[in-house]
C-alpha cells in the first residue's frame, strides 16, 4: 500500500490531502482484511471488497460509518490499489474490478445571493486589526475567484501580479490556473499586504504564505475555515456565535474552536456562489470551468441547472403570460 500510495503522488501528482485520504481508507482496507483472516493480497477475493464496501455505510467493521461519497471515494481507493498489484504483477487477478463504489446522489450546490454574499464580506473585519485585514482579504479573494481554501492558504507573495489584475493558483495535481481578480478584492488584499501582513510576519521566521496566522506561520486550513464561520455568524447567515472563542490559539492544529459544527456555510459556499453568479451574469460555462480549474465541463454544468432555475422563477414573475 505504500508503494500503491508513493505510485499517486510521484506518477499521478496527487494533493496531500488527496493522499491523506486515500491513506486512511486503505488503513481501514486493511484491517477489514486482517479481521477476515487475509494476511496477504493474494487472498482477496471479491466477496471480500464487496463485503468491505457494505461494512463502511454500516460501519460493521468497527469504524465510523461513511456517507455515500466518502465510501465512493474508500471503495475507489481500494480499486485502485488492486489494478496497481495487478499491473504490477504482484497478483494474478483483479478483485474488485465487478465492484462498484456507492451512488452517490448530485445535490445542486447552496449558493449564496449577492446581498448575502456583501454582508458575509462586510462582516469579516470586525476593526482596523491585521487579523481583521487579513480575513476580510482571504474571504474576498475566495469570492473574486472561486478559489479552493487549499488553493487560497496555499498562496505565495510571488503568485500575485497586481500589475495584471491576476493571480496564479495551483489545483490538484499541483494542476496550474491564472484567475483574474476584481478590483474589490485586489483592494482589501493590498490593505492586508501593506498594514496587517507585516505586523504578522514579524512575529514568525519569514515564510512565503500570503495569509499568515498570529503566530506568523502559513495559515491553516482549520483557521480558514473558522474564519469563515465567525464572519457568517456576524452577518446573521449561521456559523459559529460571535462570541464563541477558538479552543486552540490562531493557526494551532485543532484551533478551530467548533466551527464545524454548522456547516451551512462553508469556504466551497463563496466557491459555487462564484460559479453561480457568473453563469447567471452570462459567462460562457467553459471559461468558468478554467476558472474552478475542472478538469471536465461535466463538473461545471451542474451549475447551469442553479441559473436555469433562477431564470425560471424571474421568468414566471416578470412574463406577462406566465401563469
Amino acid at each position: 500500500m505504500r508503494g500503491y500510495l508513493a505510485h499517486l503522488r510521484v506518477e499521478r501528482g496527487l494533493s496531500q490531502n488527496t493522499l491523506a485520504a486515500y491513506l486512511r481508507d486503505l488503513s481501514r482496507y486493511a484491517g477489514f482484511l486482517r479481521g477476515r483472516g487475509i494476511t496477504g493480497p493474494g487472498g482477496v477475493a471479491e466477496e471480500d471488497v464487496s463485503a468491505f464496501s457494505q461494512a463502511i455505510r454500516t460501519g460493521e467493521d468497527g469504524g465510523r460509518p461513511l456517507a455515500a461519497s466518502s465510501a465512493a471515494r474508500a471503495v475507489t481507493a481500494v480499486r485502485g490499489w488492486h489494478r496497481f498489484l495487478l499491473d504490477e504483477g504482484t497478483t494474478p487477478t483483479d478483485p474488485s474490478a465487478a465492484v462498484r463504489p456507492p451512488q452517490v446522489g448530485r445535490r445542486l450546490p447552496k449558493a449564496l445571493s449577492v446581498e448575502e454574499v456583501r454582508a458575509l464580506l462586510e462582516a469579516a473585519a470586525v476593526d482596523d486589526s491585521p487579523v481583521s485585514l487579513r480575513d476580510r482579504a482571504l474571504l474576498e479573494i475566495l469570492y473574486a475567484t472561486g478559489a479552493r481554501i487549499s488553493e487560497a492558504v496555499g498562496l505565495v507573495v510571488d503568485d500575485l501580479d497586481a500589475g495584471s489584475g491576476v493571480l496564479r493558483l495551483f489545483g490538484k495535481g499541483r494542476k496550474e490556473r491564472i484567475v483574474p481578480v476584481g478590483q474589490y478584492a485586489w483592494a482589501a488584499l493590498d490593505a492586508y499586504l501593506v498594514r496587517g501582513r507585516p505586523a504578522l510576519a514579524s512575529k514568525g521566521r519569514g515564510v512565503p504564505e500570503v495569509f499568515l496566522n498570529t503566530l506568523g506561520r502559513p495559515l491553516s486550513r482549520q483557521t480558514a475555515w473558522s474564519v469563515l464561520q465567525r464572519a457568517a455568524a456576524r452577518a446573521g447567515l449561521g456559523g459559529q456565535p460571535t462570541g464563541q472563542a477558538p479552543a486552540a490559539p490562531d493557526g494551532v492544529i485543532g484551533g478551530d474552536g467548533g466551527a464545524r459544527a454548522d456547516r451551512h456555510i462553508s469556504p466551497h459556499t463563496l466557491r459555487h456562489s462564484f460559479a453561480t453568479h457568473l453563469l447567471a451574469g452570462g459567462a460562457d460555462v467553459r471559461v468558468v470551468q478554467e476558472m474552478l480549474g475542472h478538469a471536465s465541463v461535466t463538473t461545471t454544468q451542474i451549475y447551469t441547472k442553479v441559473t436555469v432555475d433562477h431564470l425560471r422563477e424571474v421568468y414566471a414573475t416578470s412574463h406577462p403570460r406566465a401563469h
